[in-house]
């Protein structure tokens, strides 16, 4: 991507760690043999200017992950949004971040920010806000000259990718959704896999997806499916792209179950068959969680044989960010397939299967 307007083109000369170090505004750092836990690639060797964040949705779940790949990419938060003031979080990585409970007051500092000094404004706006604002941010984003990083999904209805492409071509900054899957180890080296064998070939795929969630999820904007999409769009989104990634465009689909807690159905994809299971009911767990434990169940077979990647989450984002920034992200027609796919899932009406389906939907009282 192009050094951003008003920054210097490389970092002066110095000592090249393994891990990220600051000089004179700056990120240097060099591959080390083997991911490092920080979110540091193999092979990469890299000398970058430090770019000014902002982070919307700053008190939810997933933002501390924003918060640490921020960091660990050797970047700096400058503001920060949330109607909740919940943040402590901050200062454990952004201590003198400016901080709003107010939109209007938090568009209003950057646009500030636009007007001085080209290294105070910010050039990314990572997006952690509930699913239906991700669109509005996105704009904010383009309309300030930063870039967008959204949480995904990138937008809740296809039309919206179409406006948002369309202000994409207007602007000079980009578009780009967190597809944290497309990274993991194992789904790369079953991609490889995949991409070694003789066309034509067909997989039997089967997606079960449990996350226990308390009382709490129906009252907040995730129990609410014209804000978060519904169960599978909020919880399955992001399976819905690896599948696609992996097996390819999705041919037909049908819904087998769908309510506040579970969804489930069966897909065809262009080289698979996937009958697929998510819930946020605790009682699909396949045994109760020990104290201290996830409550959380996360499997995925290829004709039978299990996909272990129930592990080596906590630092995609980290390698998201370190990606994206270097010009490698996901960008909007990346995020289009799954989008459709969840689209078209939200709006089918269930049908009682009659053929190949999966096996927790036959356990449910309907």
């Amino acid at each position: 991507m192009p050094t951003p307007q008003g920054r210097q083109d490389a970092c002066p000369q110095g000592r090249q760690d393994a891990y990220p170090t600051r000089q004179a505004g700056c990120l240097r750092y060099k591959g080390v043999p083997d991911f490092d836990g920080r979110g540091q690639r193999p092979g990469i060797e890299r000398a970058q200017p430090m770019l000014n964040f902002a982070i919307t949705g700053v008190a939810g779940y997933i933002a501390p992950r924003h918060l640490q790949a921020i960091h660990d990419t050797g970047n700096r938060l400058v503001a920060a949004i949330d109607p909740h003031d919940s943040v402590g979080i901050l200062d454990r990585w952004f201590a003198q971040v400016a901080f709003f409970t107010e939109f209007e007051r938090f568009d209003r500092h950057l646009e500030l920010l636009r007007r001085r000094d080209a290294g105070e404004r910010v050039e990314w706006l990572s997006i952690c806000a509930p699913n239906h604002l991700h669109d509005a941010h996105v704009r904010l984003a383009l309309r300030v000259g930063a870039n967008a990083l959204c949480e995904k999904p990138l937008v809740l209805n296809p039309w919206n990718l179409d406006a948002l492409a369309e202000l994409e071509r207007e602007s000079s900054s980009r578009v780009f959704t967190v597809l944290q899957l497309r990274v993991h180890p194992a789904l790369v080296a079953l991609k490889q896999k995949l991409a070694a064998e003789p066309g034509g070939r067909s997989h039997e795929v089967r997606l079960t997806y449990v996350t226990g969630r308390g009382p709490w999820y129906r009252y907040s904007w995730k129990g609410d499916p014209q804000r978060s999409g519904g169960v599978a769009t909020n919880i399955g989104i992001h399976f819905f792209d690896m599948l696609i990634w992996l097996f390819g465009p999705a041919v037909s689909q049908q819904v087998h179950l769908a309510s506040g807690s579970r969804a489930a159905g069966f897909l065809e994809l262009e080289r698979a068959q996937v009958s697929w299971f998510l819930s946020i009911d605790a009682a699909d767990l396949p045994r109760p969680p020990a104290p201290g434990e996830p409550a959380t169940h996360r499997s995925v077979t290829v004709d039978g044989e299990e996909i272990g990647f129930s592990g080596g989450f906590t630092d995609l984002h980290t390698l998201i960010y370190r990606e994206t920034v270097a010009g490698r992200g996901f960008g909007i027609e990346d995020a289009r397939p799954a989008i459709e796919l969840a689209h078209a899932i939200r709006h089918a009406p269930p049908v009682r299967p009659s053929g190949p389906h999966h096996p927790m939907v036959d356990a449910v009282d309907r």
